[in-house]
Formats: structure tokens, C-alpha cells, sequence
């Protein structure tokens, strides 16, 4: 059964579904989309590289990195933005209070695990969607069956027509929904992981500054 579907020419499903198809078509191209964007986004070593935390603290153990090393560490990963941020905000304040130099790092802790969240919205919304959409699909067909009828006849390839709607549709709205809902459950994870790791050795590196603080003054 499943290698007589396989045989069956798409364009002739998609003609078969009818218009109520297109917008499946189009979540499903999206969600590949953003499915491949975030595979390659959601990379430990584009989030938090290991041993670059020890390697910046090794490093700057007596001063502050210059400029030019900031802006490489900052383009490097996301753990490097957060780093280079309270380099730079002990640049900007050699006196800076223990609460403000912590608390300016997790301003951009928040903003970089915002940052990981992008498109995952979309995703979810997508994984939502292509059920309702296909359900849509199905009444659109149903209505087409029962249109076709008149009483005292019937239109058998009009009856064909409106069931093969509604089952297509439907079938199609499982196919999108089922793989990005999981790849949806998947990447949220991976970002609760990424933030809670981020989180550590956030506060690894506060400590750092606060002791390279006291050296500075």
C-alpha cells in the first residue's frame, strides 16, 4: 500500500486536494526553512565553544583585552557576546559596583537567550496551524460532496472529487504538523540547555571580572 502512494504523481494529489492545499504547501516550505536555519544556528560551538570560557579567563588575568580582541570574541559565539560585554563594561568602569557588573551581564545574557528563541515562535505556530488547516481542507471537501448531491441523483465523480479532498488535506496537515512539532520540542531543548550552560558560566566569568576588578584598581 505504502509503495502504491509513493507512486502516485504529486501533481495529481495536489490537483486532487484542490486550492485548500496551497497554504500546506507554503507552512511546509517555511518549516523546512526554518528547520534547516536553526540546525545550523543551535550549534554548541556557535552558542558556548568549549574551553573558551577558561581560554578568555587565562587570557585576562591581568588586564582587559584590546578592542580588537573584544570584537573577534563577540563575532565568535554567543557566550563570547556575553564575555566581551563585561569586558567591556569594566572597561567603561574600573569602580564598578559588584551588583551593576552583574547585572549588566545577565542584561545581555537575556538578550542573547531571546536571541535563541527566534523562529522557534514561527515553528510552533506552523506545527499548530497545518492540523487546522487540513481540517479546513476536509470541511472544504465536505461541502463539496454534499453540494454535488441533489435529490432523486448523484454525481459519482463529483462525490470522488470532494472525499478526495477532504482526505488529502487532512492526510497533508498530519504530514506538515507531526515532524515540526517535534522538531519544535526538539530545538526548545536544546535552547532551555543552551541557556542554563550560558547561565553557568555567566556567573564563572562574573567572578573573574570582579577579581580582575581589584587587580585593575
Amino acid at each position: 500500500m505504502l509503495a502504491h502512494f509513493l507512486e502516485i504523481d504529486l501533481l495529481t494529489i495536489i490537483q486532487a486536494a484542490g486550492w485548500p492545499i496551497w497554504p500546506l504547501l507554503a507552512c511546509s516550505v517555511v518549516a523546512l526553512a526554518l528547520i534547516i536555519e536553526r540546525l545550523l544556528s543551535l550549534r554548541a560551538h556557535a552558542i558556548a565553544p568549549e574551553g573558551l570560557l577558561e581560554q578568555v579567563m587565562a587570557a585576562s588575568q591581568n588586564s582587559i583585552p584590546t578592542a580588537d580582541v573584544l570584537l573577534q570574541l563577540e563575532s565568535h559565539s554567543v557566550l563570547g557576546q556575553i564575555m566581551s560585554h563585561g569586558f567591556k563594561s569594566l572597561q567603561h568602569n574600573h569602580f564598578i559596583a559588584d551588583a551593576d557588573l552583574r547585572q549588566s551581564i545577565e542584561t545581555q545574557g537575556r538578550q542573547v537567550a531571546h536571541s535563541l528563541d527566534k523562529r522557534l515562535t514561527a515553528l510552533a505556530t506552523i506545527a499548530s496551524a497545518a492540523p487546522l488547516l487540513g481540517l479546513l481542507g476536509t470541511v472544504i471537501g465536505m461541502i463539496d460532496i454534499f453540494g454535488s448531491q441533489t435529490p432523486g441523483s448523484s454525481n459519482p465523480a463529483l462525490l470522488a472529487q470532494g472525499i478526495s479532498m477532504a482526505l488529502y488535506n487532512t492526510a497533508f496537515g498530519l504530514i506538515v504538523a507531526i515532524p515540526t512539532l517535534m522538531f519544535w520540542r526538539y530545538f526548545r531543548a536544546r535552547v532551555d540547555a543552551f541557556v542554563m550552560d550560558l547561565e553557568v558560566q555567566a556567573e564563572h566569568f562574573a567572578r573573574h571580572l570582579l577579581q580582575l576588578r581589584s587587580r585593575l584598581r
